[in-house]
């Protein structure tokens, strides 16, 4: 039976990532990350949310809108792996899947009712990029979603995998003090290609209105230069 589904967004993400470098490989690896989700008018009703308010965490399904490719292959590249390996696509959370879709988990730290946009929902560790499309909420339910026996697969070989980040002290002062725990988190997480092993590249990542330059060499990355950018 060959059936075609139509989805529509009910909501956009609004963080700190203008492009995908640097964005977080999982959801729930740097909780310091906040990002808004804003309803499409059709979903910006109160009622909607209604009851949501207590619970912790939320599910997002959302849609790879920048990764998006016609056809699909049966195995990707994880980067983790170095980007040499290949595995199966239903065994990787790669953006490069059949139906572009993508799953997270995040904090629910708040909700707003009272504003022209309708309901805003406030979040923590979400590994999305700015205006990302979500096409459904769910609440997380500890009952049912915690399974402490499971497998982790090959992700649990790499999963403690992290940079040693110099930062000197005349560039960290440049960083904004709210969004400082996030960056250098981020950058812990090496945000470079898993395949890209050159100490002399120099790298920008983007965030939150910043390109942070840095270089890494030997598991140490080196913050070399802060640029604010122009909205």
């Amino acid at each position: 039976m060959n059936q075609q589904y139509k989805i529509t967004p009910v909501a956009h993400i609004h963080s700190g990532f203008p492009e995908k470098f640097g964005i977080p490989r999982q959801s729930g690896l740097i909780e310091s990350l906040k990002a808004e989700i804003i309803f499409e008018e059709e979903y910006a009703i109160p009622e909607a949310v209604r009851g949501l308010e207590a619970y912790s965490h939320i599910w997002l399904i959302w849609g790879f809108s920048e990764s998006a490719r016609d056809t699909w292959s049966p195995t990707v590249r994880p980067p983790r792996l170095g980007g040499n390996i290949r595995m199966g696509v239903f065994a990787t959370r790669s953006p490069f899947r059949p139906n572009s879709l993508g799953l997270s988990c995040v904090r629910l730290e708040g909700i707003e009712t009272d504003t022209k946009a309708g309901p805003i929902l406030h979040v923590a560790g979400a590994d999305l990029m700015d205006g990302t499309p979500i096409f459904d909420i769910k609440p997380y339910l500890p009952l049912s979603d915690i399974r402490t026996d499971a497998a982790e697969g090959f992700a649990g070989d790499v999963k403690d995998y992290h940079l040693e980040v110099d930062c000197p002290p005349a560039l960290l002062c440049l960083i904004p003090e709210a969004h400082r725990d996030a960056v250098l988190a981020l950058l812990a997480q090496d945000p470079r290609p898993s395949y890209q092993r050159d100490a002399s590249r120099m790298y920008g990542m983007k965030y939150e209105g910043m390109n942070i330059r840095f270089r890494v060499e030997e598991g140490i990355l080196t913050v070399c230069g802060i640029e604010h950018l122009t909205p």
